[in-house]
């Protein structure tokens, strides 16, 4: 039996088939070859065509198919992981009325803040576990005031992956894990948010029916399956948000078990039994895979906007015709430390963890006549690992200390150099393991089909290494002249 996982990234779509009895990939793919293209109108702003999501997902999993390595018809359920925070609004028919207002849209940050100091910081952070903030429900209220045309048309609020999963089987549902990431859903009451909903002046009619994240999200459309080569009616059984899919990949299941991805943004996303939200939305609380109203599993969430994306353009400016190995190649040849120089990576819109300000990218005490291309590579990479363990220290002021992080061996943590830093700058030893979120939502398909235990997790990870700290690196001075920079421009 195998399971169709379909990872919608900002960047790409990632497909993968899993045999459901070993839990070991056998096929994937990616699609389009470059990277999908952000919409920016604005300074701040950032727009993707959900309708481009759904064509890309289309031949993305047909790419997979061509490979010849299983046959289409022995798909059994299919799971959908997706860019996390994403506004999708439909109207009657089911289509998408503008633009998906991403996760890194900073434009609703005040809509956000006002909706927390009038539902009250304490009412906020004991139902909501977080700020209004920057999230899919202050997008709304944003689109509510700006396009009042748009508005009054809408039939239906969904997050990316609630969009995917309509259109692959014309049924609209969503999640409590789904809602909380949006700040739409009450902990205290385990219900939509009705505070929310009142004080924005939404219909409650907007938000589809609600359901466990492992269930019957609907079967895919006759037509969809003449389409795609699969069989009609097969169910989609499991949607989720990228980070808590990445953990669930992972087999990070249970309170204290952490994971890290280093791809266009950065996140740290650890599992805990106890609703412990920061005071200050530095970080943030979501209804893990597993989380239900009789036993509390909230993913404690770190976001760094600016992780791979900040990398990816440092490579454009300083070596674009390099590939990532040989950047990071260039980069090993320098000293920790950079010789002097420091990056600040925050030029993806608003930071979370800095909150919600929009600090911007910066390259700090550059000497012209002594520094080359390398160095800048290099002091991208460890200023990236430094965001990481700042972060991490608010994470630990939280009361959560982790010991052991599991990651993807993809993205940057392929480089050893960002790996290196990473470790030995937070004290914390990193597992990386062949996998990806693709297989995630193969994987968590399988648990909604009752075809794999929870519990049963993990055969088929395979460890590829294990990165310990090195006692003899000492990243601190370096970390703290990047502390004192980013303080600076925090009180500008």
């Amino acid at each position: 039996m195998l399971l169709l996982g379909i990872d919608l990234g900002t960047s790409s779509i990632k497909v993968s088939i899993v045999d459901a009895a070993t839990q070991r990939q056998v096929a994937s793919a990616q699609y389009p070859d470059t990277e999908s293209p952000i919409v920016t109108l604005q300074p701040g702003w950032a727009e993707q065509d959900p309708e481009q999501w759904w064509r890309d997902i289309q031949q993305c999993i047909l790419r997979a198919h061509a490979s010849g390595a299983y046959n289409p018809q022995d798909i059994a359920a299919i799971g959908i992981a997706y860019q996390m925070h994403g506004l999708v609004v439909t109207d009657k028919d089911g289509q998408a009325l503008r633009h998906s207002i991403i996760w890194c849209d900073s434009r609703a940050v005040p809509y956000g803040d006002r909706a927390f100091d009038s539902i009250g910081a304490d009412e906020s952070l004991r139902t909501l576990l977080n700020s209004p903030g920057n999230f899919t429900a202050a997008k709304l209220a944003w689109v509510k005031e700006n396009e009042p045309y748009v508005y009054e048309q809408i039939d239906k609020l969904m997050l990316p992956g609630d969009f995917i999963g309509y259109k692959l089987t014309g049924t609209l549902t969503t999640t409590a894990s789904a809602l909380s990431e949006g700040i739409l859903w009450n902990f205290d009451s385990n219900e939509v948010a009705q505070t929310v909903m009142d004080y924005f002046g939404f219909h409650r009619s907007f938000i589809p029916e609600v359901q466990d994240v492992f269930s019957a999200h609907g079967g895919l459309l006759a037509s969809i399956a003449a389409e795609l080569g699969l069989k009609p009616g097969i169910p989609v059984t499991y949607k989720a948000g990228d980070q808590p899919n990445n953990a669930l990949s992972l087999n990070v299941m249970q309170p204290g078990e952490v994971a890290a991805t280093a791809g266009t943004s950065g996140v740290v996303y650890g599992v805990s039994d106890h609703k412990i939200p920061d005071p200050q939305s530095r970080l943030n609380c979501f209804a893990h895979v597993n989380h239900t109203a009789a036993q509390d599993r909230i993913g404690l969430l770190l976001c760094i906007n600016g992780c791979g994306i900040m990398n990816k353009m440092a490579k454009q400016w300083m070596a674009p015709n390099l590939s990532y190995p040989a950047v990071n190649d260039l980069a090993a040849a320098v000293q920790p430390g950079s010789h002097g120089v420091s990056v600040l990576p925050f030029g993806n819109g608003a930071e979370r963890m800095l909150t919600n300000k929009m600090v911007g990218a910066h390259f700090l005490n550059l000497d012209l006549n002594r520094h080359q291309a390398a160095h800048l590579l290099r002091a991208t990479q460890e200023g990236i690992a430094f965001s990481f363990r700042y972060g991490l220290d608010i994470m630990r002021s939280m009361g959560m200390h982790p010991s052991l992080v599991r990651a993807g061996h993809a993205n940057m943590f392929l480089s050893p150099v960002f790996t290196e830093v990473f470790v030995n700058v937070t004290g914390i030893p990193v597992e990386l393991y062949n996998t990806d979120g693709a297989t995630g939502a193969a994987l968590g398909a399988g648990i909604g089909l009752g075809v794999i235990e929870e519990t049963g997790l993990g055969k088929g990870l395979e460890k590829k290494a294990v990165i310990e700290p090195n006692p003899h690196l000492n990243y601190e001075p370096h970390y703290q002249q990047w502390l004192q920079y980013l303080q600076q421009m925090l009180a500008v």
